[in-house]
């Protein structure tokens, strides 16, 4: 009983090895634009901020009620 359980934890080991080296995730990139300028336009991000969508939310998470009178 012992050896199919060596034998189960083994092979569920090389399925998880075997799965981590075919499907692993591939290293991310960096933008070469990013790279190569080194600085940033900060006139570009002020005038995309002005563009934004507004969102108005009636956030009520520090309204307590009164106490009874």
């Amino acid at each position: 009983m012992r050896a199919r359980h060596v034998i189960a934890v083994a092979f569920i080991l090389v399925l998880i090895g075997t799965k981590l080296t075919f499907f692993a995730v591939p290293i991310a990139e960096a933008d070469a634009r990013s790279i190569e300028s080194g600085s940033v336009d900060v006139f570009q991000i002020h005038r995309s901020i002005k563009k934004l969508p507004v969102q108005n939310v009636h956030d009520m998470s520090f309204v307590f009620p009164s106490p009874a009178a």
